[in-house]
């Protein structure tokens, strides 16, 4: 193969889209707008020709940036600020700037190129559901640092993941509601389609189901996404449709307040007639009324072992392919059990294990 097809300039991209070198530096730049069908004839010719930029290249040369970048598909709910003040904090420990882009887009609408990455930063963080498998690719073909939080990788792709003890986290929490309050319809309101936390919670809730003998029923499995208003519809429609439940664990925290109303509309007493339970922990979660029961995450420490790893990979040096932080049951009032507050300690989870 040739110097040239090794080193794909910008005539070549330019020739292989069939447009201009000053429409190609153009998209490049961002600062003059394109014609959107030759902006995509030129981000797929990148793609292709696996262009990269000469500035980019010498800043991803000589690591000058000091900054860090964070991919997120957007920031929503009380989930997300625990996370960013983590990483906030570690990124400057190691005297580097963060940046932050925020997707706010479908899957099918996302850019070819991320506008973070080597062109701007020594190194990514990337929240599931940002980046898809080609951006990914490219990006470690380039041997560009990156971290990848609750997500693993594709399966050809070594990038270092951090996530937490979802599975036993939800097992802890469905064994309370059956052994200690003999519940037996638990709802489980699953979190965005494709979300490993809530795939992981969803096998600790049928392993705890049957582990005790209690049938898997599809009924008592519904969509809350994480996100307090579908989780109000999705109970709504339970009890308008006469599904029989006495407990629901929502997901996440922020699901469990839709839940909360959902039941109050329909004078359902907590925990009364229903149990609710949550997971994180986030900080309004022991405000709520009834206080909730929930999985304590360690949400500001994952941010802050996401740049750790980062920061090893942008050293030269080898980060752990899995950090898997553990999870605490934490015992409020809405399960059915005495205010109390305080931290609930089971058996101390594995590190090294979902």
């Amino acid at each position: 193969m040739s110097p040239k097809a090794n080193s794909p300039t910008i005539s070549d991209v330019a020739t292989h889209a069939r447009v201009s070198i000053a429409t190609v530096s153009r998209v490049l730049n961002g600062t003059v707008p394109v014609q959107p069908e030759k902006a995509e004839r030129v981000r797929a010719a990148m793609e292709e020709l696996q262009f990269v930029p000469r500035t980019a290249a010498r800043v991803l040369a000589s690591k000058r940036t000091n900054t860090i970048g964070l991919i997120l598909p957007e920031i929503s709910g009380a989930f997300f600020p625990p996370m960013l003040r983590g990483i906030e904090a570690e990124a400057h420990e190691i005297d580097h700037d963060l940046l932050i882009h925020s997707m706010h887009i479908t899957a099918s609408e996302r850019p070819h190129i991320s506008p973070l990455g080597e062109q701007n930063t020594d190194g990514l963080i990337v929240f599931t559901g940002s980046l898809d498998e080609k951006q990914l690719s490219r990006l470690h073909r380039l041997n560009f640092p990156l971290t990848l939080l609750h997500q693993t990788p594709p399966e050809s792709l070594n990038i270092p993941v951090i996530t937490i003890e979802n599975k036993d986290g939800a097992l802890m929490l469905v064994d309370h509601l059956i052994e200690v309050h003999g519940r037996r319809r638990i709802v489980y309101l699953q979190g965005p389609e494709g979300h490993e936390d809530s795939v992981w919670r969803e096998r600790g809730y049928r392993e705890s189901l049957e582990a005790h003998g209690i049938p898997f029923d599809p009924e008592l499995v519904g969509m809350g996404g994480f996100d307090d208003e579908e989780a109000f519809t999705t109970i709504q429609e339970m009890i308008l449709d006469g599904i029989g439940f006495d407990a629901v664990f929502a997901g996440d925290d922020d699901a469990a307040m839709g839940v909360y109303r959902a039941l109050k509309l329909a004078n359902r007493i907590i925990p009364n007639d229903v149990s609710v339970v949550g997971f994180d922990d986030i900080p309004f979660a022991r405000h709520m009324s009834p206080a909730l029961t929930t999985v304590h995450a360690p949400i500001e420490e994952v941010g802050r072992e996401a740049v750790r790893q980062l920061k090893c990979l942008m050293d030269g040096g080898q980060a752990q392919a899995l950090t898997l932080m553990r999870t605490e049951l934490v015992i409020r009032e809405s399960c059915g059990c005495a205010s109390s507050d305080s931290n609930h300690s089971e058996e101390s989870l594995s590190s090294t294990r979902r």
